[in-house]
């Protein structure tokens, strides 16, 4: 199969074919004895790489974002000659702290990073605990960020870098919300999920902002199942943990985790 049949084969919209041809050159630069990796990649993203890699053979990879539960993480191609534990991050840390009266987010620092003239893809996960905050950056990245960010956004941050093994995620904070829907179509979960009306629901889902399993879904009426994940621009992500059958009034209970 020639590269063009195998992006035509895999890829569901221009930008992610876009995005395969990029992936195919890494396969093919460790396909002639050279370690390649992908930039970092969102968990759209991945999986669509993951549907290219098994179509390809699943030639010899691996994932890595600096720690076990990252959400973005680069795909590593390994030559014959390579072995995984010989593989070498192509990305460090950069450890961020400031005055513990200033409150700081994740867009605070990402917009920091970005004003910078920065690509997305070059940035994995940004990590804000009380007080400081872990970023992960290809290498070739660190020393200008060491220098240049000097900021998040009102407060001065001092910035060095940190070996990945230091990095030490905060714990995620999550809800567990347990309730009843009348079906398990998407806007009626989400309206649990997030808290907010159905007809809210339906509407933020025809917007374009909401995906189901990392993948855009414009469909109120989709069916979710067990483990499905559904994140919302401006809400954040839920999970469909459990459906518990039936109550008495013939609604659909369910379990659902809220990450907040």
């Amino acid at each position: 199969m020639t590269k063009s049949e195998l992006l035509s084969k895999v890829s569901q919209t221009p930008d992610e074919r876009q995005l395969l041809a990029r992936v195919c050159d890494q396969m093919d630069h460790a396909n002639r004895g050279v370690p390649a990796s992908t930039p970092f990649l969102s968990a759209a993203q991945q999986e669509a790489a993951q549907r290219l890699i098994a179509a390809a053979g699943s030639p010899r990879h691996l994932w890595s974002g600096g720690f076990p539960d990252a959400e973005r993480k680069v795909c590593a191609f390994l030559p014959d000659w390579q072995e995984e534990s010989d593989w070498e991050s192509p990305f460090t840390a950069l450890h961020c702290t400031w005055q513990s009266g200033d409150k700081l987010t994740h867009r605070d620092f990402l917009g920091s990073i970005l004003g910078q003239g920065l690509d997305r893809e070059k940035v994995g996960d940004i990590l804000v605990g009380d007080g400081a905050c872990d970023i992960f950056v290809f290498r070739e990245l660190a020393p200008y960020l060491l220098q240049n960010l000097t900021g998040a956004g009102r407060a001065k941050i001092r910035v060095e870098e940190l070996p990945l093994e230091s990095v030490a995620p905060p714990e995620k904070q999550v809800k567990t919300v347990r309730d009843t829907v009348s079906s398990l179509r998407l806007d009626a979960v989400l309206s649990t999920g997030f808290s907010v009306a159905r007809g809210k629901a339906a509407d933020l889902i025809t917007a374009g902002r909401v995906e189901l399993n990392h993948r855009p879904c414009v469909k109120a009426d989709r069916t979710v199942n067990e483990g499905d994940v559904m994140t919302c621009r401006g809400l954040g992500k839920c999970v469909l943990k459990e459906v518990s059958g039936l109550s008495k009034k013939g609604r659909t209970m369910i379990v659902m985790e809220r990450y907040l």
